[in-house]
């Protein structure tokens, strides 16, 4: 079977207008975009309760106070989309990674704009949450030491920041979002790299590795199964290869939910919590 390829990936997604409508294939303009980060904001206060800003059934009447910021990387993040409609609405700062170019400079746009037109960054005017943009591919980032890599470039921080700044880079995350990009990197790399995110977790136990990615059917004799699309060069995997993948890297499934309310006639699209 073919196997994903980084430059060839690039260069289909080079091909695509850096827009909701074109990062979600034709899907930015309807209910889609809402629908997939309410789900997804969801997912993610049921298993950390306490990240939520608004009283609510899922808010416990206690929190311990905390002094710690919390922190989420948004990886393979396109023009931003999750980072300003899910992630900034439950925690303070994000590093977000692109690859392409286009994609990353629209994201750099929206935060930095104070244009209505374009979707409101939560907390960023104010200097109360923060965004770090970084320039990089999946294959040669390492969540521990984001800029280790040479081919990894920081671009810019909007928003809040330390007293002394990047001080809290190679802090670790409560967070870790893959969304509809590890289809790119095969079984080898994708192992590598949750390794990689466990150790960047800053809380074992409680932090998170989360991945939501379409899913396929597995084989009619119940085996995993790999589609790969040539056209943008990825794999789509079926449920039980997604947690092949999640067991070679050593991780414990933890919860696992469909995204509903999507359009027919996508593939199912899964949420994995991993640690």
């Amino acid at each position: 079977m073919p196997q994903p390829d980084l430059k060839e990936g690039i260069t289909y997604w080079e091909s695509q207008p850096a827009t909701y409508d074109g990062v979600l294939g034709g899907f930015g303009t309807g209910s889609l975009p809402r629908v997939d980060a309410l789900g997804s904001r969801l997912f993610l206060l049921s298993l950390l309760p306490e990240l939520s800003k608004v009283d609510s059934a899922l808010k416990p009447l206690k929190i311990e106070p905390s002094t710690r910021r919390v922190r989420a990387l948004d990886v393979g993040a396109g023009v931003g989309r999750v980072t300003a409609d899910a992630l900034l609405h439950l925690v303070d700062d994000v590093l977000l990674l692109e690859p392409v170019t286009a994609f990353i400079q629209e994201a750099l746009a929206r935060a930095r704009s104070p244009d209505p037109a374009l979707k409101h960054w939560r907390g960023l005017a104010d200097n109360l949450t923060s965004v770090t943009f970084v320039q990089g591919a999946l294959q040669n980032f390492d969540p521990a030491h984001p800029l280790s890599d040479p081919s990894v470039k920081l671009l810019d921080r909007i928003g809040h920041s330390p007293e002394s700044p990047m001080t809290d880079l190679e802090s670790g995350f409560d967070v870790i979002w893959c969304q509809w990009c590890l289809g790119h990197l095969n079984d080898d790399q994708l192992v590598a790299f949750l390794r990689r995110s466990y150790a960047a977790l800053r809380t074992l136990g409680r932090s998170l590795i989360v991945v939501k990615e379409n899913v396929c059917t597995d084989t009619i004799d119940g085996q995993a199964k790999l589609v790969f699309d040539e056209e943008d060069s990825s794999f789509t995997r079926s449920d039980l290869a997604w947690k092949r993948v999640f067991k070679q890297a050593g991780l414990k499934l933890v919860k696992e939910k469909t995204q509903e309310g999507l359009p027919e006639g996508l593939y199912e699209v899964k949420m994995y919590a991993l640690r």
